[in-house]
């Protein structure tokens, strides 16, 4: 199971990508706002919560410009868990299937 972004998110996260690649440093929500041509700043607010709740964004609280893309399709670690699953007992393969649902790892 592959973790589901909305159109929006994945605009906001290729924006936070383009941007910090680009200056160094992450955006502010409000060159987020104009970048993606969002109605508010509170919009951004609620995608970028989103984001980090859904595991594929970290930020530092009340700091700025503290914006950071995490790994969310862990290609590295489905190979792991490929590798592993070819392997092992039932008990273990249960295991790490459900290991893998809670990570919402892609086996396939």
């Amino acid at each position: 199971m592959a973790i589901k972004l909305t159109k929006k998110q994945l605009a906001v996260l290729n924006f936070l990508e383009d941007f910090t690649e680009e200056n160094g440093y992450s955006p502010s929500y409000r060159e987020i706002m104009s970048g993606l041509g969002l109605s508010s700043v509170s919009a951004v607010a609620e995608h970028i919560d989103n984001l980090v709740s859904k595991g594929v964004l970290r930020k530092v609280p009340g700091a700025a410009r503290s914006l950071e893309v995490l790994d969310y399709k862990h290609e590295e670690t489905v190979g792991l868990f490929k590798a592993k699953l070819m392997d092992c007992s039932d008990t273990e393969k249960e295991a790490l299937l459900k290991a893998a649902e809670i990570l919402g790892l892609d086996l396939e």
